[in-house]
């Protein structure tokens, strides 16, 4: 299924306006941004799919070396695309693995070796003598001899024809750390914490993940005849910055790929949103000054002299490389401020349903209808409360008919503990003592194997009652407004999470037909570290597409608002409606998130971020509000950010 989630942007560069070479002057590697990583994925897999067919074509083999993990994911399935659609063939197709953890059986199902089968060696024509994957199983007295063997492997080939690399959070190539020197070859390396926290959700907690890794290294790496460097999603962003505009630094191995003679990074627009041309376009080039470019522009000026918007001067914008902002506009600098001041100004409501009777002209809801329906999509039983707690107050307070649409379970964010001590509280209580049967049932559990159904489906139990009673916290009658989704893809029984199908979206159908909301809230967050958020919004997406194509006329008459996960906040230049929230309103969001018992202290994947949930939620909501106050508004305890999705 396409993607379908994708915001718009406004200005920017105009095209043609100069050449490439300047536009591209602060980057250190030849980069091209695809609109969105299905078109990156397809960019590359073409790219590879011709090297194999000239290689072919010439009575030769071609060697490619290719990473794992999720980003070549969207390369390999249009490699298997081609290969059952149009005839692209493997058999002269010789493929080397990067990496793969240490020790590690191939069979299991965190096996680097086993994902690269899954998703493409398996389902293509090469032939098994031409697959060489790094063996998580030889005996430790004789790793050193091994991986020199493997190198010796690729040598024997003729060497790496095309080398495909995803880019680790912290600017890992395969798994080469930070520090890694440029001399390195194949070889067994120590995983740092932070590459281990990273794939802990797989393992199921970090202490089953391995602490070591064999990985070819860097010397090996840039040996390679082609190399390719993917990133997808804006939690790629930073560190693709800092690999193609800074400077070439061990503790960012990616960066050395700047000394290769042939390489190309392919982003998405997400990831490369930090770039130059991407993030402050008028540093290199010609732009188009719509409205809401010129909001981020100024924003960011503010932000980079330290002021308020309406101190903001002449010289300044002259100083920052922002004087063709005037020329262009024809505008001048106070009359800009002004504009910017008043469009960010409105976009702060405190009623996010529309205030009854008012004049809704410069209002980012409108008034009409009141009361209004209202539908909440949270992705997990916990992510409403988190993210738009107190935006759900006022508009339960304010009268509207809300409901909350709970899409996925969230079981596998549920610690055994947890289980067993609400299993103990029950049977203290009195009721039916399962105690011991699900402390059986636990010690059964195989590592990697999906949990037993009848475990999963106690564990939906706690997050279901957990849920419940945050929304009565709210005054939300959990009967009738409350609404366990549960969609297919989400219940497979471990991390990995199944694709999406007409029966997911058949479900949020039926929803919101039964509903008719006038109002849908939505996460439309890209951080979330387990990509459950993602497939959420492309599954409302896809739901209000198909019924808009089938003709709904109650459609017309809905407004879509997106908010972020607990991960990562919109930007201001971004947003389109702002709900402060009081002080009492905080505390009240709080309790709520408190309501979550089996997510504080001891969730099984927390991430990198080791605050609980609502002290993220805190953090993130009285930071927007700082911004707010910092560009000249008035000082609010916190305030929850809305971007409009256009439906139509």
């Amino acid at each position: 299924m396409s993607t379908n989630y994708k915001l718009k942007t406004e200005g920017g560069l105009k095209k043609g306006a100069e050449p490439m070479d300047i536009i591209t002057r602060f980057e250190r590697i030849p980069t091209y941004i695809a609109a969105t990583a299905e078109d990156g994925a397809f960019r590359v897999a073409a790219e590879i799919a011709e090297a194999i067919k000239a290689k072919a074509a010439a009575g030769q083999k071609c060697v490619l070396a290719l990473t794992a993990g999720k980003s070549p994911i969207g390369v390999y399935r249009e490699l298997v695309r081609r290969h059952k659609n149009e005839g692209l063939s493997f058999k002269n197709v010789v493929i080397f693995t990067l990496f793969e953890f240490y020790p590690i059986n191939p069979a299991e199902q965190q096996s680097y070796t086993y994902s690269l089968y899954e998703e493409l060696i398996n389902q293509v024509d090469i032939p098994a003598s031409q697959v060489h994957t790094l063996d998580g199983t030889v005996p430790a007295d004789r790793v050193s001899d091994y991986c020199k063997r493997y190198e010796a492997a690729v040598q024997a080939a003729g060497g790496i024809d095309i080398l495909l690399l995803g880019m680790g959070d912290q600017g890992q190539v395969a798994l080469n750390e930070a520090g890694t020197y440029q001399n390195t070859r194949t070889r067994i390396v120590a995983l740092s914490n932070a590459s281990r926290k990273l794939v802990a959700s797989s393992f199921y907690g970090i202490e089953n993940v391995p602490t070591r890794a064999l990985t070819m290294g860097i010397a090996t790496i840039m040996q390679a005849k082609r190399i390719i460097l993917i990133g997808w999603g804006e939690d790629k962003s930073e560190v693709a910055a800092k690999v193609i505009e800074g400077v070439v630094d061990a503790a960012i191995p990616a960066s050395y790929l700047q000394n290769h003679g042939n390489v190309e990074v392919v982003l998405d627009e997400d990831a490369a949103s930090h770039l130059t041309r991407v993030a402050t376009p008028w540093l290199v080039g010609t732009c188009v000054w719509t409205n809401r470019f010129i909001r981020k522009a100024v924003l960011w000026l503010c932000r980079k002299v330290n002021k308020p918007i309406l101190k903001v001067t002449y010289q300044d914008y002259i100083d920052n490389s922002l004087g063709q902002l005037i020329e262009e506009t024809g505008q001048t600098y106070d009359k800009i401020n002004i504009q910017v001041f008043n469009d960010l100004q409105h976009t702060i409501s405190g009623w996010p349903g529309g205030k009854p009777n008012a004049d809704d002209s410069t209002r980012p809801a409108r008034s009409f209808p009141f009361p209004k329906r209202v539908v909440i999509f949270s992705p997990h039983p916990d992510d409403d409360v988190i993210s738009m707690g107190g935006t759900f107050i006022r508009l339960v307070d304010q009268g509207h008919d809300v409901h909350v649409a709970y899409q996925t379970s969230g079981n596998i964010a549920v610690h055994d503990d947890v289980v067993l001590q609400t299993l103990d509280t029950a049977r203290e209580c009195g009721f039916e003592d399962k105690y011991e049967h699900f402390r059986k049932l636990i010690q059964s559990k195989v590592k990697g194997q999906p949990e037993p159904l009848e475990l999963r489906k106690f564990k939906g139990a706690i997050r279901r009652g957990e849920a419940r009673a945050a929304d009565r916290s709210f005054g939300l009658n959990d009967d009738t407004n409350v609404h366990f989704l549960n969609l297919p893809f989400y219940e497979t029984g471990s991390v990995k999470k199944g694709a999406i199908s007409q029966a997911d979206i058949d479900i949020v159908i039926d929803l919101l037909r039964k509903i008719q909301p006038h109002q849908i809230y939505a996460a439309g967050d890209l951080s979330d570290p387990h990509g459950t958020h993602r497939v959420c919004i492309e599954i409302v997406l896809a739901a209000v597409n198909q019924i808009k194509q089938e003709g709904d006329k109650w459609l017309n008459d809905c407004v879509m608002w997106l908010y972020r996960g607990a991960w990562q906040e919109w930007d201001l230049d971004m947003v389109d409606m702002a709900v402060p929230l009081s002080p009492d309103e905080v505390i009240k969001k709080r309790h709520a998130i408190y309501r979550h018992l089996s997510q504080k202290d001891i969730v099984p994947f927390p991430g990198d971020d080791k605050r609980e949930f609502w002290e993220r939620a805190e953090d993130r909501t009285q930071a927007t509000a700082q911004l707010y106050d910092k560009l000249g508004m008035a000082e609010y305890q916190a305030i929850e950010v809305f971007v409009k999705y256009p439906i139509f």
